[in-house]
């Protein structure tokens, strides 16, 4: 992927004896919406600080259109910004806020008025040009924001947690919003979130971040049906892990056994597996079957709690060796009914759903 658009090479950064970010490589295609994930101190938005200009790397560099970012100081590099706290100017109106860019790099009255209008149409808020900020909702504001950093025509947009300080009704409709407006710009964006749901709707790829080092990067889809790491796994989605043997390995497969009998074939295998040894189990809880009779090579367990969640039930259990595995079943499904907690079970699983890290 040499003609990448925008290339983060081995990009390091320490504060001292503290190192925040190891050894970071990306490729980013023009127009992708590329989503940085992970837990707080994972490295991410110190990534995306240095892409900005606002933090200088200890070592790596990073091009865009082949040509060097790093000699050029942050107000030069022509990339927008979007942060979690709206930073809009209180004693400026809503037009003037998106216009401020454009003044800064002097263009006509003419050429300002016309942005500002096409900015307003873009974030759904013509007729607001004359507000103030703290006349609006956070939602607007942030909106707002936006039409600021995308008014200059960015090649790249950058966007810090920009949600994180929004109700969950009201993060959901600015995620719509700005899935349609990149659709529409196809601006390129790169955006930090530790939101593994915000991250999913709103992205291409997900590269995700954990001390300092991207575990990896891909598709929603890719990184929730195939984790490379127990960090991915554990990240990405639902999951329960429970201990199990293995009694071969090869070709990235193995075959297991859970508690001494039950067995299962051709499971994919991750990390330094080697026969007889101990792994962990990850299962997805909407891919475990629960009935209430034994049958076929499943594992026995107790129901332990029940919680309706809407559209879904919640049905967590424990297996004779204590461990919990938890089971997502559609509202209205049969083995829900009479079913209590106390109650014995059988939990079965697609091998080929599943994983086991080592």
């Amino acid at each position: 992927m040499n003609d990448a658009f925008l290339q983060i090479k081995g990009i390091r950064k320490e504060y001292g004896p503290v190192v925040a970010v190891h050894d970071v490589n990306l490729h980013v295609q023009r127009g992708e919406f590329l989503t940085f994930l992970g837990p707080s101190g994972s490295g991410k938005s110190t990534t995306l600080y240095i892409l900005a200009g606002f933090e200088t790397p200890t070592k790596g560099d990073i091009t865009l259109d082949g040509k060097t970012l790093l000699e050029t100081p942050s107000h030069k590099r022509n990339i927008g910004m979007v942060f979690q706290r709206y930073t809009l100017f209180p004693h400026l109106t809503v037009g003037e806020n998106i216009a401020f860019p454009l003044k800064v790099r002097r263009k006509s009255k003419a050429e300002v008025d016309t942005k500002v209008k096409e900015m307003l149409r873009l974030v759904r808020l013509e007729g607001y040009e004359d507000r103030k900020p703290v006349q609006m909702s956070g939602g607007q504001q942030q909106r707002v924001a936006l039409a600021r950093a995308l008014a200059y025509d960015p090649p790249v947009l950058l966007m810090d947690e920009p949600l994180s300080a929004l109700d969950k009704k009201l993060r959901e409709e600015i995620q719509h919003e700005i899935r349609r407006i990149h659709q529409q710009t196809e601006v390129t964006i790169l955006y930090v979130t530790h939101d593994q749901e915000e991250a999913l709707r709103l992205s291409d790829r997900i590269a995700v971040f954990s001390k300092g080092i991207i575990d990896q990067i891909g598709t929603g889809p890719q990184l929730y049906a195939n984790p490379r790491t127990r960090f991915v796994a554990e990240f990405i989605g639902d999951s329960d892990f429970i201990s199990c043997d293995l009694l071969s390995c090869a070709d990235g497969k193995a075959t297991i056994s859970l508690g001494g009998s039950a067995v299962f074939d051709r499971i994919p295998v991750h990390g330094k597996a080697v026969s007889n040894a101990k792994g962990a189990l990850m299962l997805r809880p909407e891919r475990i079957r629960l009935s209430r009779h034994d049958g076929g090579n499943g594992v026995s367990a107790t129901v332990k709690d029940i919680t309706f969640l809407g559209n879904n039930i919640h049905v967590a259990t424990a297996t004779a060796a204590g461990e919990a595995l938890s089971v997502r079943l559609p509202f209205g499904h049969e083995a829900i009914a009479g079913l209590n907690p106390g109650d014995r079970v059988h939990l079965e699983f697609d091998p080929g759903a599943a994983h086991v890290f080592c």
